[in-house]
């Protein structure tokens, strides 16, 4: 290897870095329903606006829903109150649409379709997979939680989507 290679190569590995450990590109996390049964999988990517998301689910009801980061990597059914409230460091409102908001947890809605499937991708533009307080790695983990309502992007503390009907845990 070159000189030049070398250093184009730790130039690369050093910008990459955050504490002095790679930053994760992609993290997943098995999605299941409030039996503890596997519905789906959601997979996680860095790009530039944020984290995308990848959600492939079945078994839901058809109609919007809303999703969220939540604070804890625990997802203990049925209603899985485990993984905490929304990713929120910054201690702001629930929303969008709220004009103390929105938590780093927030999202926009999906839709499932009639046969209860869903096949999207979402931006997470207030987590990253890297370092710091926004990360999906911190202590203690998140989850991706879907609500059984559509987020309204305004009422605190969760948009008034209702229950948590499906959870998963984020994983490197």
């Amino acid at each position: 290897m070159s000189l030049r290679s070398f250093l184009a190569v730790a130039a690369l590995v050093c910008a990459s870095t955050a504490s002095g450990q790679m930053m994760p590109q992609k993290a997943h996390a098995d999605i299941v329903n409030a039996q503890g049964e596997k519905i789906g999988t959601a997979a996680f990517s860095q790009t530039d606006p944020g984290v995308a998301i990848k959600v492939d689910v079945s078994s839901l009801p058809a109609g919007t829903h809303g999703i969220h980061i939540h604070t804890v990597g625990k997802c203990e059914g049925p209603d899985f109150k485990t993984a905490g409230g929304h990713l929120n460091p910054d201690m702001k409102k629930h929303g969008t649409e709220n004009p103390d908001g929105p938590h780093a947890g927030d999202m926009p809605n999906f839709e499932v379709g009639s046969d209860g499937q869903a096949h999207t991708t979402i931006i997470a533009k207030g987590v990253t997979l890297g370092s710091g307080p926004n990360s999906l790695f911190h202590d203690g983990g998140t989850a991706i939680v879907i609500h059984e309502k559509a987020d309204d992007y305004k009422t605190d503390p969760s948009g008034n989507s209702g229950n948590r009907i499906a959870c998963g845990v984020v994983q490197k």
